[in-house]
């Protein structure tokens, strides 16, 4: 396998958020004492943290797949399948994480730019990135790629 393509997007906000959260409970674990309900908050914060301070988005041979964090929330998709693709911006009330809009389902860290992907069974997923026009025009080139080497 040929890797095309990788980019990492942080989630500033939410890696700030976070981690002024871990260290709030923290802080207050260590003044009043051990409490099940912060240990289970401080838990929450620091998964979250590593789940979903970052999206990657790797384009290999024949596969586009985008992670959060350390990789155990994924998603792939076969070039083959993509019908189309271009830059969008998404509404504010989007948000952030994993979402299902109006547009499709949307993956997203930072930010109110995407790249959004239709496939030829006309779902629609929006990838979210600082990158979009980077990522646009290589996922175009990726799929233009995969169509000319097709059977």
């Amino acid at each position: 396998m040929i890797r095309h393509y990788q980019h990492t997007q942080f989630g500033y906000f939410i890696i700030i958020v976070l981690a002024v959260g871990l260290l709030l409970v923290a802080g207050l674990m260590a003044i009043h004492g051990f409490n099940w309900i912060a240990l289970s908050v401080l838990i929450f914060f620091g998964v979250s943290l590593a789940l979903f301070a970052t999206l990657t988005v790797v384009i290999w041979e024949d596969i586009l797949e985008i992670r959060f964090g350390l990789g155990l929330i994924r998603k792939k998709f076969h070039l083959k399948d993509i019908e189309s693709c271009q830059v969008v911006k998404n509404s504010w009330y989007y948000g952030w994480g994993i979402r299902l809009t109006p547009h499709g389902w949307l993956y997203n860290v930072s930010g109110s730019y995407a790249v959004e992907i239709r496939k030829k069974t006309g779902e629609r997923y929006r990838i979210g990135t600082d990158v979009p026009h980077e990522l646009e025009k290589v996922v175009r080139q990726a799929t233009e790629e995969t169509a000319n080497c097709g059977p």
